[in-house]
């Protein structure tokens, strides 16, 4: 089993994700600019867990991703850039898992952001180039991780990257929340497509008062 570090750890989405790797037997450990709010996110998802699955744990970004192999931004966009190139050395040879969305807001509901020809992924990866990244768990609900389901079987996750055994990887993790592997859904560049695309379900949810997910039918195992 792999330690997983989760900067952004302390909020709803990334606490979820933690907490599903924790269940799956993964040592977590929670990350966030203040290493005291981070430890005690971590005594509250151990607290929910019982004592069964992996140890989880909570520290300062920097000091979470020294503990980790394997590391999950999943913070806001914005700041995104300073925050990843501030952890830059501390990531050098770490699979990186972004699920990071540039999204906006108005009044006519979510859209994503326009990053000009790349993403929020891709900017990692040249912000990192020590680094594997990959995109994957977009768009997975963050009421949905948090929830009491065992497995979230309704939905699949998507992954994209440019190195194999990475995005292998991923989709390992994958299992451990919707109870199947993860897909391969292709190259790094295609998060300009994955990232965005969380804002139609937003919208969908909204409108139908609903947590739908996204589920791919044809592939097998999925």
């Amino acid at each position: 089993m792999n330690t997983i570090a989760v900067v952004g750890g302390t909020g709803p989405q990334g606490k979820g994700l933690a907490c599903r790797f924790a269940r799956g037997g993964h040592d977590v450990v929670l990350g966030s600019r203040d290493g005291a709010r981070a430890a005690q996110a971590a005594d509250e998802l151990a607290a929910r867990l019982g004592g069964r699955g992996g140890t989880v744990a909570g520290a300062e970004n920097a000091a979470a991703v020294t503990k980790a192999e394997v590391v999950l931004l999943a913070v806001p966009y914005a700041g995104h850039d300073a925050l990843v190139t501030s952890l830059a050395a501390a990531l050098a040879g770490k699979v990186v898992i972004s699920c990071v969305n540039p999204l906006g807001f108005d009044q006519r509901g979510p859209h994503g952001l326009d990053l000009g020809g790349t993403s929020a992924a891709e900017t990692a990866q040249g912000l990192l180039p020590d680094s594997v990244v990959v995109g994957a768990f977009h768009h997975l609900s963050a009421v949905s991780l948090n929830g009491d389901a065992d497995l979230l079987h309704h939905e699949d996750v998507l992954v994209c990257g440019d190195d194999p055994e990475a995005k292998q990887t991923v989709m390992g993790l994958a299992a451990t929340i919707t109870g199947r592997p993860g897909i391969d859904a292709g190259a790094l560049r295609l998060a300009r497509q994955l990232e965005p695309l969380t804002a139609v379900l937003i919208s969908i949810n909204k409108r139908y008062k609903v947590r739908s997910g996204l589920a791919i039918h044809g592939v097998s195992g999925s």
